[in-house]
């Protein structure tokens, strides 16, 4: 007599999955869709620019308010850096963590990045710095008012409130009043393109100085040193930080706090430089 082993017999052999169940299946056969790929690149941009926020809000509004020691530059540094880090370790393995358009436009260039993509890399990088702002200033908002104040009382509010000392300055990036545009033209390009370099130099594959798990570190304290040493004299060192800080300036503030020509320089600067 022959036994036969019993046959298992699961019920999607009987009756079809619903489309709920299996939509997902989708994804997981194919690379990953452009919209993830956008939602990890707004989300990195995001991290980034929001860890950097609250510590430059302490630092400008503790110094307006005479708050003395609830900022400085160095913790403004050390917390843009946590935030490359942060952002490089969680979204890199989706999008690759760009973060910043310049670099996006030199993969496109050098590395084979699909230009189909830098469009729609920049747009939800702009829109994740925006996001962060926005949200910053809503938690701020009454110290920031409070900031306000004080350069109103004070008689300087038209002069200092559009700076990068001034409350807006939190936010949107502005140059010095008495720093020259040409002089701040050069910093921003130096800052970039140190910056840019120890990128390329982290994502070099045949660089054994560098193991992946090391290289955020790497170039979030290169973003560091760039705010501790040239910051004062503007370096924004990220257009996308620079563009969504300043259309949330503008969306709170008006179209004065635009940032006039010096918007342009940190704005544009970056992606030749990087």
């Amino acid at each position: 007599m022959t036994v036969h082993e019993p046959v298992a017999v699961y019920l999607r052999d009987v009756e079809p999955r619903m489309m709920d169940v299996t939509s997902w299946e989708y994804f997981k056969e194919k690379k990953v869709h452009w919209l993830i790929e956008m939602i990890a690149e707004m989300l990195g941009a995001f991290l980034y620019v929001y860890s950097g926020l609250g510590p430059t809000a302490a630092y400008i509004v503790g110094t307006i308010t005479s708050q003395n020691g609830i900022g400085s530059l160095y913790t403004v540094g050390f917390s843009y850096a946590i935030g490359v880090v942060i952002s490089i370790t969680l979204c890199a393995a989706t999008s690759g963590s760009h973060i910043n358009p310049g670099l996006t436009v030199s993969l496109c260039v050098f590395r084979g990045f699909p230009i189909a993509k830098v469009a729609r890399y920049i747009l939800a990088q702009v829109a994740g710095a925006y996001v962060a702002c926005l949200i910053v200033y809503m938690q701020w908002k009454d110290l920031v008012v409070a900031a306000e104040n004080v350069l109103k009382a004070k008689g300087t509010y038209d002069t200092a409130m559009f700076t990068n000392v001034g409350p807006a300055g939190v936010f949107a990036l502005y140059q010095s009043p008495t720093v020259n545009l040409y002089r701040v033209l050069l910093n921003e390009f130096m800052s970039n393109f140190v910056l840019g370099l120890a990128i390329c130099g982290c994502r070099d594959p045949t660089n054994h100085f560098i193991p992946p798990a090391v290289a955020p570190w790497i170039i979030g304290f290169t973003y560091a040193v760039m705010i501790w040493g040239y910051a004062p004299t503007g370096a924004p060192a990220n257009t996308a930080r620079d563009i969504g800080g300043r259309l949330m300036a503008i969306t709170i503030w008006g179209p004065k706090a635009s940032g006039g020509a010096y918007a342009a320089i940190s704005a544009l600067t970056n992606t030749p430089a990087t």
